[in-house]
């Protein structure tokens, strides 16, 4: 039918049950059991049929059911109980509401994807999950935190298989009217629209919907508006869909688009102005290049100004330890976007331009542009801090790889999201205080595992068991339909009411398939698999799930392969390939599974938060020590398989690691679950999930995660921020015009001498006078840092030093030609050593030495 339009009617509620629409359109349920529960006693076999989705079960819940309910004097009371929790909840203070008054009144936080509840399909895996994580625990820790990003009408993807097990996708409708979403409003009830523009002279305008997190907002841009062409509309039509120009007007939309959402919304709510804008990862960089354009068109200040202001507030999460992974655009696009009729006054392209300039001149770099406008960097986890050390050192020529301003957060998950009904109910019985409130004094909760991991060994593996039997009977079921949908009828399916058994160990291993995760590792010695399988005494059954990107031919051959290997008549009861891989699935493989198997090639994997699901579920870790199993395997909570990271051939790599994981189920971890006490009680594994509780379980909370980014990062960028644009911008104006006179005169800088007193003794405990003479052209001693660097010389022979410390040389006396500096420099270390001269800007406002990349050593010219 043409110029059809879509809209929902939504169910009146009897006044006495009015509250319900409050509650349903909080996603606070989406992680809070006992909402969860009132929903499920207002229609119990309504709220499984609708995917446990309230606004769902509302808007097809029957009269004569709501009649029922209004009458029941006990509903009413428990209902009336669950809205006072939930205002108490959304009113009281939280742990960040105990810190200091500077902390910021506000923080934007950008991301091309939010995995809150799978009744809101807006991720398509990791990045997402993380980010709905990020907001659950500002909720409940009471962080003001703005959460920005699109709607996708059509989501990711829902994953099928065929009949000889290629990936499928459907892309099916979203309503937003049937989602726990509303639209922002102006005074007069009106919808809230934003403009982006285009080249040509075309317009993009989005509406906004609003997704009430707890106590946080996200707003999501949603293009699919009347007033918008066909071309337009489908701009947010899918997530990670079309080409290169589809993904630079999304990606525009997200930055610039959300910083104007911000702004209405901010307008319409009297809320604060954000003070810190997160980006996570480079999608929504355009943000930035928005805010300077704001400051150039108001604040009359140029585009150097401007950026410093802007990066002095801007905290910039890299979330990929591969060049591969970096959203690129070609330098024309960009160039064509940007610039003709679509340019802003006051953003020159050619700067533009310059802010993702990479090694390739035809490329347009979005991390790198990400990290150039934001003064506060981070990985997220310590390994990937030191990975993006080193794959984007090229931003800071001349330093060294640990001088590079980018430090790492290690990820944490959401324990309301993902600890299991059963592991929240051994939590109260333990005497753990579950309530977000105890939750929101201490974003570390140790007390709280402690007593759990306490617990009897008997009530430990009851839950485990419970757990397990759980996943089985879910895997059944998706198991048939999966089946079904592949053209299998229902007399050929006997077999799966006998796939898996609630009492054999069993391993999950669920991820996204790009090929370094390396989903059919497992596969390299089928012979050997299949015995693990099919053993009569102690057998291993695995669950496997993941989606492909749709445009990944790869990654689709690895799950057929994967999924053919699952065919088979003799080993189908033992393992299994669960298409449509969500939140949902994820949260019974991660309790249900007793190994967490993660085995990508180090060090690809950033931080890999799966495992972290399991660890606080009392599952056991068995992974490559990549991403935050690196810094997080102690020996007693798991397993690391050893890496043949420095082999050059990558099937003999595979061999090599495949084998040690092999040697490590048969040698380790089947023998500890199946050595059985007489209770039946398998002591060792329990010691290791209680180990395991103990020691992980505070360390992998997104509180922790949480805390570390405002006590880290947002609030030395708000006070960054509030510093640079003091006085209408005076002291960004005064670092801008410093790094535009350094710059220029940096190349007439030189050190031209370097001396070492032929007197010093270099003794252990001595002190070594180093004298250098520097020329600063047209810079004067206190704008520049000399400094000695001393350091061990390496074992090859080569001038590199490691290890190396920095001295500040004191100027003694200097002419027109230049200046002489000297410095007294401890001896700390024996062995081989060398020492160099460096000079760097100086300036009371650079945030670090590494602020205004400007170096010079005495070889350069």
């Amino acid at each position: 039918m043409r110029a059809l339009r879509r809209f929902t009617v939504r169910a009146t509620l009897p006044e006495p049950l009015a509250a319900l629409d409050d509650i349903a359109v909080n996603l606070r349920w989406a992680w809070h059991p006992p909402t969860r529960d009132l929903f499920a006693a207002v229609d119990p076999a309504g709220w499984q049929a609708v995917g446990q989705d309230p606004v769902r079960l509302l808007a097809q819940v029957s009269a004569p059911r709501l009649a029922q309910l209004a009458d029941d004097e006990q509903f009413r009371l428990r209902l009336d109980a669950v809205h006072a929790d939930l205002h108490r909840y959304l009113t009281e203070p939280r742990w960040y509401q105990t810190l200091p008054a500077d902390v910021p009144d506000a923080i934007a936080y950008f991301s091309p994807e939010f995995g809150i509840t799978e009744t809101l399909p807006q991720y398509s895996g990791g990045l997402g999950i993380l980010a709905g994580d990020h907001l659950k625990a500002a909720s409940d820790l009471g962080v003001p935190i703005l959460g920005v990003g699109l709607l996708y009408r059509a989501g990711y993807f829902t994953q099928g298989l065929t009949a000889d097990g290629w990936q499928t996708e459907q892309y099916p409708t979203l309503d937003p009217g049937r989602l726990p979403l509303d639209l922002l409003r102006d005074a007069a009830g009106v919808p809230v629209v934003i403009g982006v523009g285009l080249p040509e002279g075309r317009q993009l305008r989005a509406q906004i919907w609003q997704a009430h997190v707890g106590r946080v907002t996200l707003l999501l841009l949603d293009s699919d508006v009347p007033d918008n062409g066909p071309a337009e509309r489908a701009v947010t039509d899918r997530l990670y869909g079309g080409g290169v120009d589809h993904r630079l007007v999304q990606e525009a939309l997200l930055g610039i688009g959300g910083i104007r959402a911000v702004r209405a919304w901010c307008r319409v709510t009297g809320a604060p102005e954000p003070e810190v804008y997160h980006t996570n990862e480079g999608h929504a960089g355009f943000l930035g290049l928005e805010r300077i354009r704001e400051l150039v068109e108001s604040a009359d200040v140029d585009f150097d100004t401007a950026l410093r202001i802007v990066r002095s507030g801007t905290v910039f999460t890299t979330h990929t330890p591969v060049p591969a992974g970096i959203d690129r655009f070609p330098r024309e696009t960009i160039a064509r976007f940007f610039g003709g009729d679509n340019a802003s006054p006051g953003l020159p392209a050619d700067r533009i331009l310059a802010l993702g300039a990479e090694t390739d001149p035809a490329v347009f770099n979005m991390a790198h542009m990400g990290l150039r406008l934001a003064q506060h960097a981070n990985g997220v986890s310590a390994l990937h801090g030191r990975v993006s050390r080193e794959m984007f050192a090229s931003l800071w020529p001349g330093f060294d790889v640990a001088e590079v301003p980018i430090t790492s957060v290690t990820n944490g998950v959401h324990g309301g999201t993902w600890v299991s009904r059963p592991g929240w109910q051994l939590a109260q019985r333990a005497g753990v205080d579950t309530s977000e409130s105890a939750a929101a004094q201490t974003p570390y909760e140790t007390d709280a595992f402690a007593k759990v991991a306490a617990m009897p060994d008997a009530d430990l593996w009851a839950v485990r068991r419970e757990l397990r039997a759980d996943l089985v009977a879910e895997v059944r079921r998706r198991l048939r339909a999966s089946a079904l949908r592949r053209g299998a009828t229902e007399a050929e399916l006997g077999w799966v009411s006998d796939a898996l058994d609630e009492d054999t160990l069993t391993i999950g291993f669920a991820r996204r398939v790009p090929s370094y995760k390396r989903l059919t590792l497992m596969l390299a010695d089928r012979a050997r698999l299949e015995r693990l399988l099919t053993a009569t005494d102690r057998p291993v059954q695995i669950v496997i799930a993941g989606k492909a990107h749709p445009a990944d031919e790869g990654g689709k051959r690895l799950i057929q392969e994967m999924v053919g290997f699952a065919d088979d008549p003799r080993l189908r009861r033992r393992i299994v390939f669960l298409p449509d891989y969500d939140m949902r699935l994820a949260r019974h493989l991660v309790a249900g599974c007793d190994v967490w198997l993660n085995n990508p090639q180090r060090p690809l994997e950033a931080c890999g938060t799966s495992g972290m699901k399991s660890a606080l579920n009392g599952g056991l870790n068995l992974s490559i020590r990549d991403g935050w199993w690196d810094e997080l395997y102690d020996g007693r909570n798991g397993w690391a398989i050893p890496t043949a990271a420095g082999v050059a051939d990558p099937g003999r790599r595979d061999a090599l690691e495949a084998g040690a994981l092999y040697e490590l189920l048969e040698q380790q971890v089947v023998p500890l679950f199946y050595a059985r006490g007489a209770d039946g009680v398998p002591t060792g594994w329990v010691e290791a999930v209680r180990h395991t509780l103990t020691t992980l379980g505070p360390r992998v909370l997104a509180g922790r995660m949480l805390a570390e980014y405002v006590e880290r990062l947002y609030l030395p960028a708000a006070v960054a921020s509030r510093r640079m644009a003091a006085d209408g911008g005076a002291p960004g104006r005064e670092l801008a015009e410093f790094a535009g006179r350094a710059t220029a005169a940096w190349p007439g800088v030189a050190v031209d001498q370097v001396e070492v007193d032929e007197q010093a003794v270099a003794a252990l405990g001595g002190v070594l006078r180093v004298r250098a003479r520097v020329r600063l052209d047209r810079l004067s001693p206190d704008e520049v840092q000399v400094q000695v660097c001393t350091g061990a010389l390496g074992e090859d022979g080569s001038d590199e030093l490691t290890a190396v410390s920095t001295e500040p040389m004191r100027v003694v006396d200097g002419d027109g030609d230049g200046y002489r500096y000297v410095a007294d420099v401890p001896l700390t270390r024996a062995g081989a050593a060398g020492c160099t001269v460096r000079v760097l800007p100086a300036h009371p406002l650079l945030a670090s030495p590494t602020d205004l990349p400007l170096i010079r050593y005495p070889d350069q010219s």
